[in-house]
């Protein structure tokens, strides 16, 4: 690999061997005020890919800016082999409101990459993102939570198919890979389609920093990090057992037949067996009660966290998975 380069965008530039920290404007307020996004990019002294890590395109999701400011202040990044795009709030908008889509039009952010200048607001702020601090990388990280009232598993979502991507996605680690290409619009699968391979790191649920997922994720980045170079002296990391499913499979998301008040029974990341029950929803005098039975045996990749629903309403994520994987996590259970 050749010489070290500067990471260029508008209005700036940061040399080989060095590290800035800075806003930068990526739409307006109704006052006419600069909105900025935080931006840390550290450019090291040896040559090596560009990775972007990015967080809160959905602003009520916390976790993945823990993880995004951790990896930008806290880690010691003398010997970088490469260059690091930190971007822990992509939606500045709804961060601040602590929602989940751009305040005013609810439009959702990570439906509206690449983007364009000239579009709506949704997508010029997407172009800004994408023209500036996507594009230039080699690869990328983005991180999400489960909707409100949800709480997901650690996973990653990448489409399998696409070999740059598969090897991005084996190389963080985890136990479960939910794969499909996503939807239009989505960050992972604009950029993966234009040269960055990119996947999504589901972790945990809105609106909270929890400190297991966070370091789970950690380990992930260091993970990523090894594989491709950047960290040569890091290891890359094996999660013990995994185990591959399809998305966007409906008969994967377990429904509530009835309204009613929810009981969980079981927790995200468990194995459960055909016939066993996951939960039950009662009326509020409890006089009837119905159980809700694991109608195979799979993994819980996430689970109803506020327990209300109306009929047809989501209570878990089940995904089936293969003899030899589901020995693997009770091996890994009793241990």
């Amino acid at each position: 690999m050749g010489e070290s380069t500067a990471f260029e965008f508008d209005g700036g530039r940061v040399e080989p061997g060095e590290g800035q920290q800075f806003r930068f404007p990526t739409s307006e307020t109704y006052l006419g005020d600069p909105i900025r996004i935080p931006v840390t990019i550290i450019n090291g002294e040896n040559p090596g890919p560009t990775v972007f890590l990015g967080a809160a395109l959905h602003g009520d999701e916390l976790n993945g800016i823990e993880v995004v400011r951790e990896v930008a202040h806290e880690w010691k990044h003398s010997d970088v082999h490469g260059t690091i795009v930190c971007l822990p709030v992509l939606n500045v908008p709804g961060f601040l409101a602590q929602e989940r889509y751009l305040p005013g039009y609810e439009q959702d952010l990570n439906r509206a990459f690449p983007g364009g200048p000239d579009g709506t607001n949704d997508r010029r702020i997407a172009h800004e993102i994408y023209r500036n601090f996507v594009e230039p990388c080699d690869f990328g990280i983005d991180f999400h939570t489960s909707t409100r009232g949800r709480t997901n598993m650690l996973h990653v979502r990448a489409d399998m198919l696409d070999p740059d991507v598969a090897r991005l996605a084996n190389a963080f680690g985890t136990n479960l890979i939910i794969a499909g290409r996503g939807a239009p619009g989505m960050l992972r699968r604009e950029a993966t389609e234009r040269g960055t391979p990119t996947i999504t790191i589901e972790m945990g649920e809105a609106h909270r920093f929890e400190r297991d997922l966070i370091e789970h994720a950690l380990d992930g980045v260091r993970s990523v990090f090894a594989e491709y170079g950047l960290y040569q002296q890091e290891l890359v990391r094996w999660p013990g057992w995994r185990t591959v499913v399809e998305t966007d499979d409906e008969r994967t998301w377990i429904r509530s037949d009835e309204g009613g008040l929810v009981d969980m029974r079981r927790e995200r990341g468990e194995l459960v067996y055909e016939g066993e029950t996951i939960c039950s929803v009662s009326d509020p005098f409890k006089r009837e009660s119905v159980e809700v039975l694991a109608p195979f045996t799979g993994l819980l990749v996430g689970v109803l966290e506020n327990p209300v629903v109306y009929p047809g309403n989501p209570l878990c994520h089940l995904v089936e998975v293969e003899a030899t994987v589901r020995r693997s996590i009770e091996m890994s259970s009793q241990n």
